[in-house]
């Protein structure tokens, strides 16, 4: 038995979300019947992080054991070839038995791309976020640095988060603007020993809270504290949140690839 891993991305437009559900449309689904055609058996895959509904990935890993013999190439461009084009495998590993998609990593990272100007998207809707009055970066940023260390994130857990655990250590908040014909963009990257559910797109909303003035930096800080959901803002929507991938130990040597995507400079001027 083979033990391969994998790294892909995908636009989550098409799927509800990354884990298989009776009749309806997953990742897992997509990439699982694709390999399985390319293995002639029954093959199931484990990831290093699901995604919800609408929610893409630049980097995701997965792993599987097989019994068929077949060329890295084959589990590549062979099952690109019968997988949807929302989705595309961009390479294959062998690696040893003890490698977990999702055990062997120690962070992950995930970026919410919002533009922020008074329409809404029409060439980018579906793929970044959106708000319609101007943020502050300053302030973000400030309230950015409030999340990071160790804490307990229950105010920013989705109500059916089945984590075992809500604390968790933040090691990375960080927000960048940039000025593009599309109006102005802001990257909010974050980076984890692991999220809860919906915990990226809650962060979102409450720092677009403290953008928008509604709220101080300091008060994003009482609300972390508080550990009640209801005092954080709205779940921002899944269109600008991109699965980074994670980070493992370099001896394992997987792949590391941490795409700009959507990278503004390719579009339209």
């Amino acid at each position: 038995m083979t033990r391969i891993a994998l790294g892909l991305e995908y636009d989550g437009r098409a799927f509800h979300g990354w884990q298989r559900q009776k009749d309806l449309s997953s990742v897992q689904a997509a990439l699982e019947d694709a390999l399985t055609q390319i293995a002639d058996h029954p093959l199931g895959v484990l990831c290093a992080g699901r995604t919800d509904t609408g929610v893409h990935a630049s980097a995701q890993v997965v792993h599987f054991d097989t019994s068929a013999s077949r060329p890295l190439t084959a589990w590549v461009r062979g099952v690109n070839a019968l997988l949807p084009p929302s989705v595309a495998v961009l390479w294959a590993k062998e690696v040893n038995a003890q490698f977990h998609a999702r055990y062997s990593a120690y962070r992950r990272r995930y970026r919410y791309w919002l533009v922020n100007r008074p329409q809404r998207p029409g060439l980018l809707a579906g793929r970044v976020g959106w708000f319609h009055a101007p943020l502050a970066l300053d302030a973000m940023r400030a309230a950015a640095q409030c999340l990071v260390g160790e804490h307990d994130f229950s105010a920013f857990r989705a109500a059916g988060c089945q984590a075992k655990s809500p604390v968790k250590l933040l090691t990375r908040a960080e927000i960048r603007q940039a000025h593009h014909a599309t109006g102005v963009v802001f990257a909010f990257d974050f980076e984890a020993s692991a999220f809860l559910h919906h915990m990226v797109r809650n962060l979102v909303g409450s720092l677009v809270y403290v953008g928008k003035g509604a709220w101080s930096p300091e008060h994003l800080r009482e609300v972390l504290a508080s550990r009640n959901r209801a005092l954080a803002a709205p779940t921002f929507p899944p269109d600008g949140l991109y699965f980074q991938g994670p980070v493992y130990d370099p001896a394992l040597a997987i792949p590391e690839i941490v795409a700009e995507i959507p990278d503004f400079q390719l579009f339209p001027v």
